[in-house]
């Protein structure tokens, strides 16, 4: 594992920056038009500036050398470029990065980049809440307790963080980052209004330019905005299933309680309908020891998952300390995945990546100014439970 504690770059305004200027860096095209014409520019030159910030990774209007020097001029007086503050970099043994990264109020929130495939494929988990607003039981995150949402410049700000420590994409078959996943800290569907015009520009053309079957969305099943999403985006969805009966979910995922199995598998059926390609839906499912990892457990989810074109990863529980959950042996992994393979689920077993540098699934925290108090509880029942 090697380690780099970067130089911290500070999220908040220079003095230099007033509160007017606008942040570029997580517009959307519409939005990015919108601004050009606020300031009595044409519209082409969104895309201009898009290419200069996104896929060069330039943050210096001065250096966007086939814009008029007046309009540099005007949008340094007018405008900034301005992502989170990068304050650690770790890379682990398997390649796995993780960088730690400042936002505005101070806060921290991770992002991942896993390479596959001898390095063609380089998947990056991006956060979409400071903490998060749920609370999984078998989530490490989740004890941090919740903040806030990110911003849309904070979360396409770890997808630009990551490019630019590559160097800037102009050959597209060599891409920084290939994949994206929206699984990092935080629920994406309960921070919808930022999460979408960042997803956005990561599939224009002038921003990431990844294909949608490339840019996937994790929700453990915030069913209202699984609806409005399919009417605004066609992405990859991925559901956190985690249990096939709702006395089992509600353990899991509290979320459960408010929208059960039943309306969370009718709310993908219509994402589904709504999109005009054939696809699946990836029904994510965490393997803990003796709590979901039986044949029973096995053939109630083949038998839930019958109608729904679905394809099922298997992923090993991460542990951390206190969370009173265990990680199965690898062989009775291979055996929940033998009795899917046998009621006809292909399930492959996620490979733990990044945990030397706590990069795993289910490992990501950060420094987050709990206003939900749940960490003080969790730790207060720790302490308890020591007496």
């Amino acid at each position: 594992m090697t380690t780099t504690v970067a130089q911290h770059t500070p999220a908040t305004p220079s003095a230099s920056a007033t509160p007017e200027r606008e942040n570029l860096l997580g517009m959307s095209r519409e939005q990015m038009e919108a601004f050009f014409l606020s300031i009595g520019e044409k519209k082409f030159r969104a895309s201009q500036v898009m290419k200069w910030i996104h896929l060069e990774g330039v943050d210096d209007f001065s250096a966007m050398t086939n814009l008029s020097k007046a309009l540099r001029e005007k949008l340094a007086r007018v405008a900034e470029v301005r992502g989170p503050g990068v304050v650690y970099e770790g890379t682990s043994t398997d390649g796995t990065q993780k960088w730690v990264l400042e936002v505005e109020d101070g806060s921290y929130v991770e992002t991942v980049l896993i390479p596959a495939d001898n390095g063609k494929r380089r998947t990056l988990c991006v956060s979409s809440q400071v903490g998060c607003s749920l609370d999984c039981s078998f989530c490490s995150t989740g004890k941090q307790g919740f903040q806030r949402n990110l911003t849309a410049a904070e979360i396409i700000g770890q997808v630009w963080v990551a490019q630019r420590s590559v160097g800037p994409r102009r050959d597209t078959a060599n891409r920084p980052v290939t994949n994206v996943v929206m699984m990092g800290m935080g629920e994406p569907l309960l921070n919808y209004d930022n999460v979408v015009p960042a997803m956005k520009l990561m599939l224009d053309d002038d921003g990431y330019g990844l294909s949608k079957r490339r840019v996937t969305l994790s929700t453990s099943g915030v069913v209202p905005m699984l609806d409005k999403l399919g009417d605004e985006l066609d992405v990859s969805l991925a559901v956190s299933l985690h249990a096939a009966n709702d006395e089992l979910r509600n353990e899991l995922v509290p979320l459960n309680r408010k929208y059960n199995i039943r309306s969370l598998l009718d709310a993908c059926h219509r994402y589904l309908a709504k999109s005009d390609a054939r696809r699946n839906v990836t029904i994510e499912y965490t393997l803990i020891k003796d709590i979901n990892d039986q044949q029973r457990h096995a053939e109630e989810l083949a038998t839930l998952l019958n109608e729904l074109p679905c394809k099922i990863n298997l992923i090993p529980f991460n542990p951390f300390p206190h969370s009173g959950y265990e990680k199965p042996s690898r062989n009775q992994c291979v055996r929940f995945q033998e009795w899917l393979f046998e009621l006809g689920y292909s399930a492959p077993i996620r490979t733990t990546r990044g945990d030397d540098i706590d990069a795993a699934c289910g490992q990501l925290v950060g420094r987050v100014k709990d206003r939900t108090k749940r960490h003080e509880r969790y730790i207060q029942s720790i302490q308890l439970d020591a007496d």
